[in-house]
């Protein structure tokens, strides 16, 4: 499913006309990415957590050449399923 088949299937589930569940998926994407972009995370109890996660700086090696690679330490986007959801995709 991508993103305006969200919007879509949100219009029929909720009863609202495309351009307001457009307008609330885009709303969802900005709220996430700006508060995983200030450092804090969004838990959805039973659902998930959106969270930023450390990676460290490590050395890796190009499979081609067996040069190594120095990769820079980053902060990654992570998302934690909750219990309710791991049991919904597990039955």
């Amino acid at each position: 499913m991508n993103k305006s088949e969200l919007a879509a299937e949100l219009a029929a589930r909720a009863g609202l006309k495309r351009a307001d569940a457009d307008k609330a998926v885009n709303a969802f994407v900005d709220i996430v990415t700006e508060t995983l972009a200030g450092g804090d995370k969004i838990q959805l109890i039973g659902f998930g957590t959106f969270e930023v996660r450390d990676r460290p700086a490590r050395t890796a090696r190009n499979p081609r050449t067996g040069e190594n690679l120095d990769i820079a330490a980053c902060k990654a986007p992570a998302f934690k399923a909750g219990k309710a959801l791991k049991d919904a995709v597990n039955q």
